[in-house]
């Protein structure tokens, strides 16, 4: 489901053989898929998505039929990552009351299938944009789907989250302090070297946040690859990448999304280089300026430091991954300088000091 290279068409997913160190157990997948969602005329051929760096992503094709399926990544992994049953619950959940999310098939926890835990759901057709600024639209194209993503960002946020069953999909309150805390397990688990702008965000960022028990459902990673659009209209058909999704604070969403606008990575998205009004693309401001009219709010006091937040978690989560690519479990091999995990923290500092 997560594909597409940038600058490329973004109604083509980016599908190639299955990778050797991500192979698996193609018979049993057979006899548990037949049992499980369906049992077409045609062979499942199955081949894998070149994008996606935390849970490897395949497609199950017969005929022409089409489905996705989800797992984890081989080898030991860091406590609480790369749960794809928890992925599975919130879209399942999400759907139920119309939310865009791919349609759920089944979910299977028993490792001894294919050696984790995965899942499978609909395949859907609708464009993915790898490339955040949007080249060869007109802007008032790019105007629409930067609405859109708001919108739906501000929809999620006001879902009665207990009223679709998700009362324990987290714990409520306190999430900055204890996403701080997870994440800098997590960075120390897959940590490869000192990198000081980390050391001083480790020591600075709890003190610094605000006191607030909001809670909504956090997606986690919402942002513009993360989503799939209409096949011809700026609207949103499907929230996809769900993996590190909770009961959250909303606003740490709002932030994580703006990290685009000081993001220099290509791989990840940035606007570097771009007019926003030309481009018909809103600026930092305008952006959370509609989401805060959306649910109700005068401004988000404190945005610079929810931004900082936003900016560590994504470093940590960068440093896994490099750590997965350097001992080659990944799906990429690894960067020698681990460039864009420095670049995350020193940034995050400097908006911690504006």
């Amino acid at each position: 489901m997560t594909a597409a290279a940038p600058d490329t068409d973004p109604r083509q997913p980016s599908i190639g053989a299955v990778r050797d160190n991500q192979r698996l157990d193609e018979a049993a997948l057979n006899t548990w898929f037949r049992a499980h969602v369906a049992d077409p005329a045609e062979p499942l051929v199955l081949s894998q998505f070149n994008r996606g760096a935390s849970n490897p992503t395949y497609l199950i094709t017969a005929g022409t039929q089409r489905w996705v399926l989800r797992k984890k990544p081989p080898g030991t992994l860091l406590p609480s990552a790369h749960q794809v049953d928890r992925e599975y619950r919130v879209m399942s959940a999400l759907g139920g009351i119309g939310f865009p999310v791919p349609r759920m098939r089944a979910l299977c926890e028993d490792a001894s299938v294919i050696g984790t835990a995965f899942y499978v759901m609909d395949f859907l057709e609708g464009r993915i944009f790898r490339n955040a600024r949007l080249p060869g639209m007109q802007p008032a194209e790019r105007a629409a789907i930067y609405d859109d993503l708001n919108a739906t960002l501000a929809r999620l946020h006001q879902v009665d989250y207990a009223a679709i069953g998700l009362a324990d999909y987290g714990r409520p309150g306190n999430y900055f302090q204890r996403q701080i805390d997870r994440w800098i397990k997590q960075y120390r688990g897959a940590e490869t070297e000192t990198i000081p702008a980390m050391e001083r965000l480790i020591a600075e960022l709890p003190a610094r946040i605000p006191v607030s028990d909001e809670v909504s459902i956090a997606h986690g990673d919402y942002r513009l690859e993360n989503v799939m659009f209409h096949p011809t209209e700026p609207r949103i058909i499907a929230v996809l990448d769900w993996e590190l999704s909770t009961l959250g604070h909303p606003l740490a969403d709002v932030a994580y999304g703006c990290i685009l606008y000081h993001s220099t990575s290509e791989s990840w998205g940035t606007l570097e280089g771009i007019d926003p009004k030309a481009a018909g693309i809103p600026t930092e401001d305008e952006y959370v300026a509609a989401y805060c009219r959306r649910t109700g709010r005068a401004s988000i006091p404190d945005f610079n430091v929810y931004l900082a937040f936003s900016m560590f978690r994504l470093a940590a989560i960068g440093q896994g991954v490099y750590k997965r690519n350097l001992i080659g479990i990944g799906n990429a091999p690894a960067s020698g300088d681990n460039a864009n995990t420095k670049h995350l923290a020193a940034t995050a500092c400097t908006i911690l000091d504006r």
